[in-house]
């Protein structure tokens, strides 16, 4: 029996229950200024999970031209963050900040998920 490969789930944000992660204004903003650095343009925004860092996990971002399979796809505004299907269900509920202080700026994750986190602040464990 033939299977039909799975298309992409599209999400319109404001985040709802589908909808894994949020992204602030500011790091809306501050995405599609980087975005708008690169040549050519990226299709968008890919957030992901992976298996690192000193707790076990840690986040990852980087722009993609095209959309997984398995991925779900969400609209901030007029800007698309694709997400894996395993990356989702660490990411539930979480929140993506930019935020710039005296000491340093970058994206920030507000993860409720998180149960520990390591030292240095960049890898976390659920």
């Amino acid at each position: 029996m033939a299977t039909t490969p799975s298309i992409p789930e599209v999400v319109n944000a404001p985040a709802t229950a589908a909808t894994p992660i949020v992204l602030t204004p500011a790091a809306i903003a501050k995405v599609k200024e980087i975005m708008a650095t690169q040549d050519p343009v990226p299709a968008g925004l890919r957030i992901g999970v992976a298996g690192g860092g000193c707790s076990g996990f840690q986040y990852s971002m980087s722009f993609e031209n095209s959309a997984g399979m398995m991925d779900k796809i969400m609209r901030f505004d007029d800007l698309k963050v694709f997400v894996d299907a395993t990356s989702a269900t660490y990411l539930n509920g979480c929140t993506v900040d930019y935020v710039e202080t005296l000491e340093a700026a970058g994206f920030k994750f507000d993860n409720p998920q998180v149960k520990s986190t390591c030292g240095c602040g960049s890898s976390f464990s659920v």
